[in-house]
């Protein structure tokens, strides 16, 4: 099953939902605040999805500049940033698109008509 997970609020998460209905796929939502993915659960995301770790992070987020994150994630281990991320939904970049748990992409920078999906 293809979880989109998101923040309701966020136009950029509207958009891709709305790309994703348009093209007739199935998901279920997932509201990033109040299911905040567990750190097991994002260390798993990090570990095997390929994206760079910095990638996981709201970097345009308030809570983002409020923690100085800019130049701490470079030095964060995996675990550490999977602690950090899974204790406020707000700090993980959105949408997520996870599919049979395997991050399939991150924000919504792209179209979602050249994803390969099972």
């Amino acid at each position: 099953m293809l979880e989109f997970i998101e923040y309701p609020k966020c136009s950029t998460c509207k958009k891709a939902k709305n790309e994703l209905d348009k093209l007739g796929f199935e998901y279920k939502d997932v509201h990033i605040v109040e299911e905040t993915p567990s750190e097991k659960v994002i260390l798993k995301w990090i570990e095997t999805s390929g994206f760079e770790l910095k990638q996981f992070f709201n970097t345009s987020g308030i809570k983002y500049r409020e923690l100085g994150l800019k130049d701490k994630v470079g030095t964060l281990s995996n675990k550490e940033a999977a602690k950090l991320l899974a204790s406020d939904g707000m700090l993980l970049k959105r949408p997520i698109l996870v599919e049979n748990g395997m991050v399939k992409q991150i924000g919504y920078r792209q179209t979602y008509d050249k994803l390969e999906l099972n």
